[in-house]
């Protein structure tokens, strides 16, 4: 499991032997079952996870009950309602595991003690929700001006292979379309 974690770290930091032992030190560690529920609307974030294994999905529920998929955390990403983690505001949204689930996970104490004390991490997470938040702009954008086709051909790419692991009402739900209308279009454009 650190090796994972450690080569994500990599991607933005370099990190002496003595940083890694730390952030190791640092780390929480826990399996989640399938449809585990890890943080639900009204609740304050208090971790911010590491996907070692599995998928996670975060996702706001409407007035009327509907389901709508906000993002997915295969492995080697990184999970957290983040307004609701740093402000310690109540979470308008909801992320639940998809499969039996490996995170590692920091709390906002234990993080706060790595920025003070191994400050290229705060160089790292800077970087991370500069990534998340181009990656939202992507999103909504492509919302506002792609076909479904066009969006279904943008997930198959942003998430390799996820395809095959969770429910097709999932990635509708993602796409903002219904279930019957992917597999329709899969059918017709052999997608």
């Amino acid at each position: 499991m650190s090796e994972l974690i450690l080569s994500n770290f990599a991607l933005h930091i370099a990190l002496a032997p003595d940083e890694q032992e730390q952030v190791l030190a640092l780390l929480q560690r826990k399996t989640v079952t399938k449809r585990s529920i890890l943080l639900r609307p009204g609740e304050i974030e208090r971790h911010i996870y590491f996907v070692n294994e599995g998928c996670l999905r975060m996702y706001n529920t409407d007035k009327d009950g509907q389901e709508h998929n906000l993002c997915f955390y295969p492995g080697n990403w990184w999970a957290c309602d983040i307004v609701s983690f740093f402000k310690a505001k109540p979470a308008t949204n909801s992320i639940q595991a998809l499969e039996d689930t490996e995170v590692c996970y920091f709390s906002l104490p234990a993080l706060e003690r790595l920025f003070t004390e191994a400050p290229r991490f705060e160089r790292f997470f800077r970087i991370l929700t500069q990534n998340g938040f181009d990656m939202f702009q992507r999103r909504v954008t492509s919302n506002l001006s792609k076909t479904a086709e066009q969006r279904y051909r943008e997930f198959r790419r942003h998430y390799p292979g996820l395809e095959q692991r969770i429910s097709q009402k999932h990635i509708a739900s993602y796409l903002g379309i219904t279930a019957a209308f992917l597999s329709m279009m899969r059918k017709e454009k052999d997608l």
